[in-house]
C-alpha cells in the first residue's frame, strides 16, 4: 500500500491544536494532568502541548501561568514536547523585535521544550530565519513549515524552492501545514513526493479535518513517502481539529506503515477527553458538526465565514455575504495572494467586506496599509499596482526585514513588569501581551 517502509511517527496534536480548533483553546491543566501519564506511553513521536493561541488563551481566560503549564507537562512526559511558534510573531498577532524572540526561545527550551514547529504567514523566510537561528543555537529541533494555500503560484515547484531553502537555512525537519483543511489528497502526494526526492531531512504533514478530507490526504502522503502525520485523539478531533489517531491506526493495521499503537490504551484516552469536553467545555464547544462546504467551494475556513456574516450583520448588509464571497478571491489576488492564516486571513477578509460595501480599495484598514508598506513582510507574489497606488500612494513599501525596523522590547517591558516580577519569564509575558500579560502578573499578586 505504502511506499514508507517502516511504521509511520505521529505526533498527537490534543493538547494544543485540538482544544484550539474545538474548545476555542480553553482546556485547563487540570483536565490534561490526569491522562498525562497514559498519553506519553502510547509511542507518539511528540506531543504538541504548546504555542499558537495557549499562551493568550492562558492568561487571557484561564488565569494559568502559560509557562508553568509547560513545566508542569514535562514533569510528566517522558515524550518530546512541540510547540507552534508563529516566527517572529511568536505566539501573539504582529511582529515582535528580536530582543523579545531570542529571550522567549531561551527560556522556552530551559522550561522543556524540545521541538519548534516555526511557521511565517506569508512563506517569507525572512521572517522565520531569527526564531530557527535561535532555537538551533539552544539545542531544540527545528521544525521549519511551508503554510499551502491554493493560488497561481502556488505550485509543487513554488513548494519544493520553499523547503529547500528552509533545509539550507538549518532546518532539522520540514512540515506541511494546512491550516485551513483545503489540502485535496493528490496535491499532498505531489507535494510531499517531491519533498522526498528533494530534500534529505524528514518530512510531516499536518492537516485539519475540516473539508473532511485530512484523513484520505495522510493516506497518499504515506504513499509518497511522508514520516510524520498529525493527529488527535479521536474525542479532540475531525471537525475543524486534525485527523483521528484510532483512525489512522486502524487504516494502516498490517502494513509497512503501521504505528503499532495500543487500540485499547487510545480507547481510555479517547474516553477521558470525551468525558472532559461533555462536562466542562460545551459552552466553547461551537465548532461546525459536519463538514464545512464553504471551504471546498470558497478556499476559506469556517471562522472567516462567520466573521464576514458578523461584520455584515453590524451593517446592516448580511444580504451582501454573496458579493464578499465572489469578492475575496479578487482581493487576496490583488494583495498578492497571501495564505489565509492568522495574521493574513483576517487582513484579506475585513478588506474584502470593505471592497464589497465602500468601494474596491477606497477604504482601507490600517493593518491592510501595514501589509501592503511591506510590514508583515513579502508576500508571495506582486501586489496589484493599480491597487496599491489606491492604499498607499507613491509610497514605496520598505525592502528589509520588518523586524529590522522595530527597537528592543524588553527593557520597556521589564519596567512593566517590576512591581509584580516573580520569574524572568513574567518579563517576555509582558513584552508580548503588554496589557492582558500585566493584569495577570497584577491578578496573581494579589491573589497571594
Amino acid at each position: 500500500m505504502s511506499a514508507t517502509k517502516k511504521p509511520i511517527k505521529i505526533t498527537d496534536t490534543t493538547l494544543r491544536d485540538g482544544h484550539q480548533s474545538l474548545l476555542a483553546t480553553r482546556m485547563k491543566i487540570e483536565h490534561m494532568l490526569p491522562i498525562l501519564e497514559k498519553i506519553d506511553q502510547v509511542g507518539y513521536h511528540s506531543l504538541e502541548v504548546w504555542g499558537g493561541a495557549t499562551f493568550d488563551s492562558c492568561i487571557r481566560f484561564l488565569n494559568e501561568d502559560p509557562w508553568e503549564r509547560l513545566r508542569t507537562i514535562k514533569k510528566h512526559c517522558k515524550t518530546p514536547l512541540q510547540m507552534l511558534l508563529r516566527g517572529q510573531n511568536i505566539v501573539g498577532y504582529k511582529n515582535y523585535p528580536d530582543d523579545v524572540l531570542t529571550e522567549f526561545i531561551k527560556k522556552t527550551v530551559a522550561n522543556g521544550l524540545d521541538i519548534f514547529r516555526i511557521f511565517d504567514a506569508l512563506n517569507d523566510v525572512r521572517n522565520m530565519q531569527k526564531a530557527m537561528e535561535m532555537a538551533k543555537k539552544e539545542g531544540a529541533h527545528v521544525q521549519a513549515v511551508a503554510c499551502y494555500t491554493i493560488s497561481p503560484v502556488h505550485n509543487v515547484e513554488y513548494y519544493v524552492n520553499l523547503a529547500k531553502t528552509l533545509e539550507e537555512m538549518g532546518a532539522d525537519s520540514i512540515c506541511l501545514k494546512d491550516m485551513a483543511g483545503i489540502l485535496a489528497p493528490q496535491p499532498a502526494y505531489e507535494i510531499i513526493k517531491a519533498w522526498k526526492e528533494n530534500l534529505k531531512i524528514p518530512v510531516q504533514l499536518h492537516c485539519h479535518y475540516t473539508s473532511g478530507m485530512g484523513s484520505m490526504c495522510y493516506l497518499r502522503a504515506i504513499d509518497a513517502g511522508v514520516d510524520i502525520i498529525d493527529c488527535a485523539i479521536s474525542s479532540m478531533a475531525l471537525q475543524t481539529s486534525q485527523p483521528a489517531v484510532e483512525a489512522m491506526v486502524g487504516a494502516l493495521k498490517d502494513t509497512p506503515a503501521d504505528p503499532g499503537f495500543d487500540l485499547k490504551l487510545l480507547s481510555e484516552i479517547a474516553e477521558y477527553f470525551a468525558a472532559v469536553r461533555k462536562e466542562h467545555y460545551a459552552e466553547f464547544d461551537l465548532s461546525p458538526k459536519s463538514v464545512d462546504v464553504n471551504v471546498l467551494i470558497y478556499q476559506i475556513p469556517g471562522g472567516m465565514m462567520s466573521n464576514f456574516m458578523s461584520q455584515l450583520r453590524e451593517q446592516g448588509a448580511l444580504d451582501r455575504l454573496p458579493e464578499v464571497l465572489e469578492e475575496l478571491p479578487r482581493t487576496r489576488a490583488d494583495l498578492g495572494y497571501p495564505p489565509l492564516v492568522t495574521p493574513t486571513s483576517q487582513i484579506v477578509g475585513i478588506q474584502a467586506v470593505f471592497n464589497v460595501l465602500f468601494g474596491r480599495w477606497v477604504i482601507n484598514s490600517n493593518e491592510t496599509i501595514n501589509y501592503v508598506r511591506g510590514y508583515y513582510g513579502r508576500p508571495p507574489a506582486s501586489i496589484n499596482e493599480e491597487a496599491k497606488k489606491m492604499i498607499i500612494g507613491d509610497e514605496e513599501p520598505i525592502t528589509c526585514r520588518p523586524a529590522d525596523m522595530l527597537p528592543p522590547g524588553l527593557e520597556e517591558a521589564r519596567k512593566l513588569a517590576e512591581p509584580y516580577l516573580e520569574k524572568e519569564e513574567d518579563v517576555i509575558t509582558v513584552a508580548l501581551f503588554p496589557e492582558v500579560g500585566l493584569e495577570f502578573l497584577k491578578k496573581r499578586k494579589g491573589g497571594q
